[in-house]
């Protein structure tokens, strides 16, 4: 598959089998992941990698908007005393978030399919999986990404809105829809 498909191919799987994901594809994921640019080259990630039952039900059980049946996730996250300092240190959330759209991609390329699901920055979300996977404080959980085989088909979509793109300058006086979201989030 070549890229630009992968990342038209590319959706939110949210149903999924319970076909297990093998260690060697996961290692691929994970290969995927270390392969995303870093500011300064830190490389301030650590994945968490989860594929017991018991521990993703956990997970499940104290996110409520992560109850998903995957058979597999990786947990992604910035080790502060990894990343860089002063005022260049909350870049370890672009790093981490690139090796996420890889693993992504990657997942879609082997024909498996992945949600990206938000911990960071609501720290009470950072802070029951720190708890659930045992991670000191200095380690920052911003996302999960679970994986596995979708249990439907999902057409690939391209979400492109001609009024959020400017040439040369930002227009100001450009009006577009705004999305009617609730104040609380949608998992609520």
């Amino acid at each position: 598959m070549e890229t630009k498909e992968a990342i038209f191919k590319r959706r939110s799987c949210r149903e999924y089998t319970q076909q297990e994901v093998s260690t060697e594809q996961l290692k691929i994921l994970l290969n995927s992941a270390f392969s995303a640019p870093t500011a300064v080259n830190a490389q301030p990630w650590e994945f968490v990698v989860i594929n017991e039952k018991s521990v993703l039900d956990k997970l499940r059980e104290k996110l409520r908007y992560a109850r998903y049946n995957a058979p597999a996730a990786v947990v992604v996250c910035g080790n502060s005393d990894l990343g860089l300092k002063g005022q260049d240190k909350d870049l370890w959330v672009c790093d981490c978030s690139a090796a996420i759209e890889n693993m992504l991609l990657t997942a879609t390329d082997m024909g498996l399919g992945s949600l990206w699901v938000g911990i960071y920055p609501i720290k009470s979300r950072m802070q029951m999986v720190r708890t659930v996977l045992d991670m000191p404080e200095n380690v920052n959980p911003l996302g999960m990404v679970y994986v596995g085989y979708a249990a439907k088909a999902q057409e690939g979509r391209c979400r492109y809105n001609e009024k959020a793109v400017y040439w040369q300058k930002y227009d100001k006086s450009r009006k577009h829809r705004k999305k009617n979201k609730p104040v609380i989030g949608h998992y609520a």
